[in-house]
């Protein structure tokens, strides 16, 4: 496509800022590094780029049967002290290949401080050393597990809300289905998905649009999808597939200028069409990873706090 036939999209000046500093720095790209490397720079580009942690009452880390031996978890709780209640499950993004509990640790500790309910983390396998299904697999274990309300969890719970980010919200789609499916000790109250891939569609415009140059690239994407090794149309790596009559509310999030932006948008249409209940924000004229980047980005910090007032109106049309 020619540059004077290129759309042209709105992009906020402190994403703009932002995204001219990246695309300055030389290097290579996270896909060219060794994958300790790649995984090392996501930390330190959240160390750099995310707000600090808030402060709680009780951050703790936790573990729980898996399909392959113990997942790490980490609780984190506002109150020290609580009465039943719903327990938010957190699964962090990264393409399914890096994060880890610290490079969402400042994410989850802003979610357990504004929705004033216990969070728990999930430290998932990754690929390509575990490649699909071990990762919803692993989210799908630790989500039933915290619904029994085991005595290490110290809380009783009485609902689920899955929330995750990019490969996170895949894996909030993907967990919520396998609960709808085959119901846990409590029920999934709400889903959370924020930018997530809900398709296997190669050829989305946001694709097109946003291949290169917006954080998230055409060559990072290709390299996560080739370690994760997802089986093409399969429901529980690609979510769109599954049914979608009984989804629990949700608030659906995207990014204007994500490469993954549509395949969220078809999946929230989905939804709309089976008649679940959906709160749909798209951020307009930010970037995919938004939500770990507030320091760097401040009006994601807005975006966010968006997010959890939806998330406070569904809870409050469920009571």
């Amino acid at each position: 496509m020619a540059e004077a036939d290129a759309p042209q999209h709105y992009v906020r000046p402190d994403v703009k800022a932002f995204l001219d500093y990246l695309n300055s720095v030389e290097g290579p790209q996270m896909h060219e590094m060794p994958l300790d490397a790649a995984r090392a720079s996501y930390i330190a580009m959240g160390q750099i780029a995310e707000m600090p942690p808030r402060d709680l009452a009780v951050i703790k880390d936790l573990s729980c049967p898996g399909p392959a031996g113990p997942i790490p978890l980490r609780l984190y709780d506002a109150r020290a002290d609580r009465g039943p209640g719903p327990v938010i499950m957190f699964f962090h993004g990264g393409g399914f290949v890096i994060g880890d509990l610290e490079s969402h640790h400042s994410l989850c500790t802003e979610i357990a401080a504004e929705m004033d309910l216990p969070v728990v983390a999930v430290d998932y396998r990754l690929a390509p050393e575990h490649p699909f299904p071990a990762a919803p697999d692993d989210c799908e274990a630790a989500t039933r597990w915290v619904a029994a309300s085991p005595v290490d969890l110290g809380r009783q719970v009485t609902g689920l809300i899955p929330i995750g980010d990019s490969a996170g919200g895949n894996l909030t789609i993907v967990t919520t289905q396998a609960l709808l499916e085959k119901p846990a000790a409590v029920p999934v109250v709400m889903q959370v998905p924020i930018y997530p891939l809900s398709d296997d569609k190669p050829d989305h415009q946001s694709f097109l649009h946003f291949a290169e140059g917006f954080l998230l690239t055409a060559a990072s994407m290709k390299w996560f999808a080739d370690s994760y090794n997802a089986i093409a149309g399969h429901k529980r790596a690609y979510p769109i597939y599954s049914d979608h009559a009984a989804t629990p509310p949700t608030v659906l999030v995207t990014a204007g200028l994500d490469p993954i932006r549509d395949s969220g948008r078809v999946y929230g249409a989905e939804l709309i069409k089976a008649g679940a209940e959906v709160v749909f924000l798209e951020m307009k004229g930010t970037i995919h990873g938004f939500t770990q980047v507030r320091r760097a980005i401040p009006s994601a910090q807005a975006d966010l706090h968006s997010v959890f007032a939806a998330m406070k109106l569904l809870l409050e049309r469920t009571r």
